[in-house]
């Protein structure tokens, strides 16, 4: 089955570096997703504004390879211990597509390539393309008492973040009040790569169009600067 892009999804996030390990995790992150030119028409949205949750179908378009094994290294686990991939939701698979419950946040129906759909939460990167698009549907998509694997018995611990006043203001001056939220969410996910522990290394996270600078020292992240 041949399949292309009904849409490609507008996101703060400029790289891979940085995005949440699962979608609903930074609630706060605003999204849209732009229809190709042949499905913007308001009968394809039609009835979708009845929903609060989305499924997003899209594609790992940044990963340059195609995966080499069958077993993967989840962030969950410390990024040492393998399971099946089909255990995972590892971006490195054999069809390299993403699945991502988003909040719907609104349709812009008067936009210039209207339908516009404007989401939160989502984890995917700029540029994205998007396959399908399903509504949530509680009494099917919701299992309550479901058990979750690995997930149930690894914590996952968030950071505390911490701004420097001089730096919010920039970026307040930037991109708004929002925004310092918006990275605060992001970054207390722990963007490194599980094995990388050096306090003394300085990484630099593309987030609206800002390279923001931040180390890790324990269980603190602290944002250095912007450019």
């Amino acid at each position: 089955m041949d399949i292309s892009p009904i849409a490609y999804f507008h996101s703060p996030y400029g790289t891979k570096f940085g995005i949440p390990k699962q979608s609903g995790i930074a609630a706060s992150v605003e999204g849209t997703i732009v229809f190709e030119r042949e499905y913007r028409s308001p009968d394809a949205v039609r009835g979708l504004d009845g929903f609060d949750y989305l499924w997003l179908i899209w594609g790992f378009s940044a990963n340059a390879h195609k995966p080499s094994s069958l077993a993967v290294r989840p962030p969950r686990l410390g990024g040492n211990e393998k399971v099946g991939v089909f255990a995972s939701r590892s971006p490195f698979r054999p069809n390299g597509l993403g699945l991502s419950s988003v909040a719907l946040a609104g349709i812009d129906m008067n936009a210039s390539e209207g339908p516009v759909i404007k989401v939160l939460g989502a984890d995917l990167m700029d540029g994205t393309p998007v396959y399908d698009i399903k509504p949530y549907i509680t009494y099917t998509d919701s299992h309550e008492h479901a058990r979750s694997g690995f997930v149930d018995s690894h914590q996952w611990t968030r950071l505390k973040v911490a701004i420097d006043e001089s730096v919010k203001q920039e970026i307040i001056n930037r991109k708004g009040i929002k925004a310092v939220g918006m990275i605060t969410e992001v970054l207390a996910e722990d963007p490194r790569p599980q094995y990388q522990h050096d306090p003394a290394r300085v990484y630099g996270m593309l987030f609206m169009g800002m390279d923001i600078k931040f180390t890790v020292s324990g269980n603190l992240l602290t944002v250095i600067g912007i450019s």
